[in-house]
């Protein structure tokens, strides 16, 4: 059993560690050439929490269905809402919001050094939407340290 525990840890570390740095791609104050690449890495980390966040739920149930512990349980209930409103915002949100601000960028002409209006309004939305999705995870993590033994 220990070794599921410490594919589950690992899991939730390597998936979810690396989406904090987000918080530095997508600051506010960057020129256009400069967001342009922050949105690209951005993209690149979102592998983590795609392999790493799904191999954490799965294991996460594995310990669930092999433990005396139940679905019923109110930190595992909690932390699988968590997940999936962590999901909701970060995939179903966050994404289009990114998407349609990578448009507007390279829509812009190559001389325009700062971000227009519509890009700054998107970039706010995303951070907004971004540190919703954080602090949810940060959450998350908490109920996996402080369950009840």
């Amino acid at each position: 059993m220990e070794w599921l525990v410490t594919i589950h840890v690992l899991a939730a570390v390597l998936g979810i560690g690396p989406t904090y740095f987000g918080h530095i791609l997508l600051r506010k104050k960057q020129r256009r050439d400069q967001l342009l690449q922050s949105l690209s890495l951005f993209g690149q980390l979102n592998y983590f929490p795609k392999i790493g966040g799904s191999l954490a739920v799965v294991s996460g149930i594995l310990l669930v269905a092999l433990t005396g512990w139940k679905f019923s349980d109110l930190w595992i209930l909690g932390s699988l809402i968590l997940y999936v409103l962590v999901q909701v915002v970060a995939v179903g949100m966050l994404g289009p919001v990114l998407n349609r601000l990578i448009q507007t960028l390279n829509g812009a002409k190559e001389q325009e050094r700062d971000l227009s209006a519509d890009s700054s309004a998107l970039l706010a939305r995303a951070n907004r939407l971004y540190n919703t999705a954080s602090t949810m995870g940060t959450i998350l993590i908490l109920l996996m340290i402080v369950k009840p033994m």
